[in-house]
């Protein structure tokens, strides 16, 4: 059985793409001393992988790590030596045995800050449930698979649920979207706003991470 990690990426941490991560995590294992299964053949190395890959510049709580513990620490010790061997931003929370699959992984929480420097115009917010509440709402997106490099994708069927909540400088929008087959990316939820309500684009957009959910909407691990 393979084992799994929780943690958090925050911080200048954020800015670490998916390859990076991976080999931070592959170099934090040996410096702290914790062996891990490795990949089979001429050139072996580590094995790590990592559930659902963060895009860079979002920040997360809840991102899962598989790997498989050899020996060198106790379970209950790995989140605190392998935080010590971690550059700032990434901290381990929890390292558990894996006995749910991750294609179980169905949906992602995410909290996006709509930031308006100059005061958000009192108009966003309806603006906003009037994009969320249509019956379609249809963008494009890029595909490998397309032979233009893009596809088209209805973003409704694939958000749960949402609620916003609106202060003097931002509109936050948290959301439970689609985790896989297909997933959807909260940019795209951005882009559709700022398509739509040009004169309501944000000058700045965050992404954070806060949850990841089975098909009931209860809390996977």
């Amino acid at each position: 059985m393979a084992d799994r990690l929780l943690f958090s990426k925050t911080g200048r941490a954020r800015y670490i793409s998916h390859l990076d991560l991976m080999r931070t995590f592959q170099r934090a294992f040996a410096r702290a001393g914790i062996q891990i299964k490795h990949t089979e053949g001429f050139n072996p190395h580590p094995f790590v992988s990592i559930a659902l890959p963060l895009s860079v510049g979002y920040s997360s709580q809840c991102e899962i790590l598989e790997f498989g513990l050899v020996g060198g620490a106790e379970m209950e010790e790995v989140p605190r030596r392998l935080t010590a061997a971690m550059p700032e931003g990434i901290v381990v929370h929890q390292c558990y045995p894996a006995q749910r699959k991750l294609k179980e992984l169905a949906y992602l929480n995410y909290i996006m800050n709509f930031e308006y420097s100059e005061g958000r115009p009192q108009e966003t917010e309806n603006a906003m449930q009037e994009l969320l509440h249509r019956d379609s709402l249809v963008v494009e997106k890029k595909s490998n698979k397309a032979k233009s490099g893009f596809t088209q994708v209805d973003l409704i069927p694939l958000i749960r649920g949402w609620n916003l909540e609106s202060q003097s400088d931002t509109l936050t929008l948290d959301v439970v979207a689609r985790a896989q087959n297909p997933g959807l990316n909260p940019e795209l939820i951005r882009a559709a706003f700022c398509q739509a309500y040009p004169q309501f684009t944000p000058d700045f957009v965050t992404f954070h991470r806060r949850e990841v959910l089975d098909e009931e909407g209860k809390v996977f691990r």
